[in-house]
C-alpha cells in the first residue's frame, strides 16, 4: 500500500473543509499572504480577504460535494486537478492549481469549466 503524498494530503483536507463549510480550517491551508486568482477576474490576497471570499463563496454555493477527481497531478511544490462537484446551483466541472510551500498554499488558481443543472 502506497503512502499518501503531501499533495494528496493537502487536497483531501481542502475537500473535507469545503464540504463541511469549515472556513477557518480552509484558511489554515493557506499562508497569511496567500493569493487566490481566477480567470473570471477574481483576485483575493491575504487571510482577511480569503475569509470574506470563502464565506461568500460557500454561502453562494449552498453546499458542495466532490463527486469525482477527474485528473490529478503533483510536483514537489504544487498540485493541479480537475474535479466534478455537486452544489445547490448544479453540477460543475472545476479545475484548481495550488502552489505550496511548507504544506500550505501561497497561490491558488481556480476556474469553472462548465455548470449544468441537476438532473430532474
Amino acid at each position: 500500500m502506497s503512502e499518501i503524498t503531501p499533495g494528496q494530503k493537502f487536497y483531501k483536507s481542502q475537500i473535507q473543509y469545503l464540504e463541511s463549510n469549515d472556513v477557518e480550517s480552509i484558511l489554515n491551508n493557506y499562508h497569511e499572504d496567500a493569493e487566490l486568482v481566477g480567470l473570471d477576474g477574481l483576485h483575493v490576497k491575504g487571510s482577511d480577504a480569503l475569509r470574506t471570499h470563502f464565506i461568500g463563496y460557500l454561502g453562494h454555493l449552498g453546499s458542495i460535494k466532490v463527486l469525482s477527481t477527474d485528473k490529478f497531478t503533483e510536483t514537489d511544490d504544487s498540485i493541479f486537478f480537475e474535479a466534478t462537484v455537486r452544489t445547490d446551483l448544479g453540477i460543475a466541472e472545476v479545475y484548481d492549481v495550488f502552489l505550496l510551500r511548507d504544506g500550505r498554499a501561497y497561490r491558488h488558481y481556480t476556474g469553472v469549466k462548465s455548470v449544468r443543472p441537476h438532473d430532474k
